[in-house]
């Protein structure tokens, strides 16, 4: 992935998005299934509808197309970022302080790559994740990859109870 790209193209967009109360999670542009995809994940208080993916969509392929900053063809995709959302600014480390994360570094700390515990938010410009009761500290510099770990049974069956109006089992 062009890194310089997507830094340009989140950039552009961003700015887009504010004035909608919409925020942009995560910018992807990479070959997928034999054509290039540029592919946004946005996000906002009370979460995303299907509308807002399409106004979002509409209002960004218009931007692209007077701004025109990709020379190549491609795929414009606009989704919400899921319940295992990237993690990638200070603040989504703060925000979700307290929630299982699954955290991939670029070098060897500790002697291991993969981190897998619940984040306790930023100290000193570094993550802090415990892992089997050990806090960790990981310069941001360092990561790879960082997402929400929420697990799929917990979440649909809470999703469930506040439907269903209730709170027990």
């Amino acid at each position: 992935m062009d890194t310089d790209l997507v830094l340009s193209l989140w950039r552009l967009i961003e700015p887009v998005l504010e004035p909608e109360g919409v925020e942009l999670v995560d910018l992807e542009f990479r070959p997928e299934g034999g054509r290039r995809v540029l592919r946004l994940y946005i996000d906002r208080p009370g979460g995303i509808t299907l509308d807002d993916c399409a106004l979002i969509s509409r209002q960004v392929s218009a931007l692209l197309d007077l701004e025109d900053p990709i020379d190549q063809s491609y795929h414009l995709e606009v989704s919400s970022p899921g319940i295992n959302r990237a993690l990638k600014r200070e603040k989504d480390f703060c925000a979700f302080a307290g929630s299982p994360v699954r955290i991939k570094t670029r070098r060897k700390l500790q002697g291991r790559r993969n981190f897998q515990g619940i984040l306790k938010g930023m100290e000193e410009s570094m993550v802090v994740i415990e892992v089997d009761g050990t806090r960790i500290r990981i310069p941001t510099e360092d990561m790879q990859q960082a997402r929400l770990d929420l697990p799929d049974s917990e979440f649909f069956r809470d999703d469930l109870r506040r439907r269903a109006g209730t709170t027990g089992d």
